[in-house]
């Protein structure tokens, strides 16, 4: 059996023979140690050697440490070197931290000081994986027992921030810890679209209700509008097809620029964009829309965008509410759309309400769909996740965050639904040309499916959307299945399966995220 190679370090200090007792203590830990007594030494030796840290001191004769620390740098960027002085002055530690030091101490130093810096710089990563492997195993049953326990939409966000904790967490430590929680997920989503089946009628015909959870219709009247009338300025971002993963990885970019006060609210069925954005925008269920704002409501079947009349709808909602005011609508489907919001800005500092959508997530569903090089890229969730923050980072949506930033107004982001990697085929039959497209929800005036596979729908009126037919009705998927039609399955399986779908019944596409800031 081949022995694990150890970790080895090279000491860089002009009293060297006065750290031996330091050196012994890290080769009893299992480090192999070299030294130098000189900058230009120490440039020779990682010349010739990779080492795996490098400790350095201040001051020495010739080569300063902060001279050598520069041309350590220039030769292995990647090497992680721990400063070790005698000064505290400021202007040292400023340069010290500004050449990207993985670590900074100050004489005198005792043994398990570097040993601690070894462990943070070294071995990070292998002792958060554990301690998140170990973290996750001790709360599985805990969680198993919360899955049965949730009775309330309330227990059931508080389980769904859980999962998500522990898939951040678990991400990038290549445990089976990961697939474990995984089928957790699984099994949390088939147990939630009971809940779901249970009480979403009731939700929507009691507006009432104390166990009703806020909905997309709610969102402007429970959240945009007090902040208006106590007097704020607000910027209203909605990111199209946005999960509550892939936002708890984006606000890790937005915690240095904002207070960030955080909760999830659930999207309406379907999870869809002509739905529950219409019903954000409008205030309105569907059903409503569509009876009150005919010529704002486009029809399932017409072949125009759905989403085209989100401005009048704002405005039809400020007027029912006695707000009529000024605000700005903006939709950023390209760069150009994005160059002319940024423009705007200065003149839109005077409105009290301006909103943006911003649809880069849910181009980068349909193309991961579309794409097979996309697919790639975005092979599994914790891909999928870092391509969004990979996005957000170098995206205008950042730009205008860090502007808003340092303007005293309260900026929303939130979103009109998420998706889910759909895997399971569920068998749905009817005349393509009196059904829809989606995968996740059909409505149709004669389907065959099998009613215990699906949340089914009968009279549109009870969950408040439109019916074209007197005998339509919806079907909504649940977990990760996705409709097929029989005669054209192997082909949808093979195209659909692992892609990320929206418009049905999971945790994934249901309860969204929902954060108010404020620029510190």
């Amino acid at each position: 059996m081949i022995a694990p190679q150890k970790d080895k370090l090279l000491w860089v200090d002009d009293e060297i023979d006065l750290l031996r007792p330091h050196i012994l203590f890290l080769e009893s830990k299992g480090y192999e140690v070299d030294t130098a007594t000189n900058g230009q030494d120490a440039l020779e030796r990682c010349r010739r050697t990779t080492y795996d840290m490098v400790l350095l001191d201040e001051h020495m004769p010739g080569l300063s440490g902060l001279q050598t620390l520069a041309l350590l740098k220039e030769a292995d960027p990647n090497v992680p070197v721990t400063m070790i002085t005698k000064s505290e002055e400021e202007n040292i530690m400023d340069m010290a931290i500004g050449q990207k030091i993985a670590d900074y101490l100050i004489k005198p130093i005792n043994p398990n000081q570097i040993w601690l810096s070894l462990k943070k710089n070294l071995h990070r990563r292998g002792i958060v994986s554990q301690a998140a492997q170990s973290g996750y195993r001790e709360e599985f049953g805990r969680l198993g027992m919360q899955m049965n326990d949730s009775l309330t939409a309330a227990d059931w966000m508080e389980l769904y921030r859980r999962l998500v904790y522990w898939e951040l967490e678990l991400e990038n430590t290549g445990s089976p810890m990961s697939e474990i929680l995984a089928t957790q997920k699984q099994e949390a989503n088939l147990l939630f679209a009971k809940f779901v089946k249970r009480n979403y009628l009731r939700w929507i015909s009691e507006s009432k209700d104390a166990d009703r959870p806020m909905l997309s219709p709610d969102l402007f009247g429970r959240v945009v509008f007090p902040l208006l009338d106590g007097g704020e300025r607000v910027f209203f971002i909605l990111l199209d097809n946005f999960r509550y993963d892939q936002w708890r990885a984006i606000s890790r970019e937005l915690s240095p620029l904002f207070r960030i006060e955080e909760q999830l609210y659930f999207s309406i069925l379907p999870t869809a964009t002509q739905y529950a954005r219409n019903a954000i925008f409008s205030g309105l269920m569907p059903e409503r829309i569509a009876r009150l704002f005919p010529a704002l409501w486009v029809d399932e079947e017409a072949e125009e965008s759905k989403n085209l009349n989100e401005a009048p709808l704002v405005e039809t909602l400020l007027a029912r509410t006695g707000r009529a005011q000024a605000f700005s609508y903006h939709k950023i489907n390209d760069a150009a759309a994005a160059e002319r919001l940024l423009a705007q800005l200065p003149a839109l500092e005077q409105n009290r309400l301006n909103i943006a959508v911003f649809n880069f997530i849910d181009i980068l569903s349909h193309a991961r769909t579309e794409s097979k090089m996309i697919r790639e890229l975005a092979s599994n969730e914790a891909a999928y996740r870092s391509l969004a923050l990979s996005w957000f980072r170098h995206s205008p949506l950042s730009e205008l965050l860090k502007w808003l930033a340092e303007r005293p107004l309260r900026v929303v982001i939130t979103t009109d639904h998420g998706s889910i990697r759909v895997g399971s085929p569920v068998k749905v039959q009817s005349n393509h040309n009196e059904i829809n497209s989606n995968l996740r929800y059909k409505l149709s005036r004669n389907m065959s499916y099998n009613p215990r596979q699906v949340f089914e729908v009968t009279h549109p009126q009870e969950a408040q959307l439109p019916a074209p037919n007197v005998s339509t009705r919806y079907i909504f998927a649940q977990g990760n299945d996705f409709f097929v039609y029989p005669n054209e399955q192997n082909r949808y399986v093979a195209y659909y399966t692992d892609t990320f779908q929206h418009g049905g019944i999971s945790m994934e596409e249901m309860m969204i995220p929902l954060a108010v800031l404020r620029g510190k």
